[in-house]
């Protein structure tokens, strides 16, 4: 190749190079708002962490006032809280070329 072939190519290069970009940032537009959703959760997931006395008064508060309606929702998040250590010891036992990202 000659000196010309390869700037020609260079700039072919150049220009797939920018059709790619504007190519993913399209693409990355879609995931825009499902991003800010899970950032919101992660934000009060850590406020709830930082706080825990909130969540608590809540707790004790819907107790006292219905507390048919909170045996039955402890006994759910009891479960739920079961099945979330075991999913964890599951995956934890994987080897690490088959653990999921």
């Amino acid at each position: 190749m000659n000196n010309d072939e390869l700037i020609l190519r260079q700039q072919h290069l150049q220009i797939r190079c920018a059709q790619l970009r504007l190519n993913l940032a399209d693409q990355v537009v879609v995931l825009k708002k499902p991003l800010a959703v899970a950032d919101q959760a992660r934000k009060s997931a850590q406020w709830l962490y930082n706080n825990p006395q909130w969540p608590l008064g809540i707790i004790l508060l819907m107790a006292a006032l219905q507390p048919r309606r909170s045996i039955i929702w402890t006994g759910r998040l009891w479960w739920t809280w079961g099945v979330f250590k075991r999913t964890r010891a599951w995956l934890d036992q994987l080897p690490l070329q088959n653990r999921p990202n």
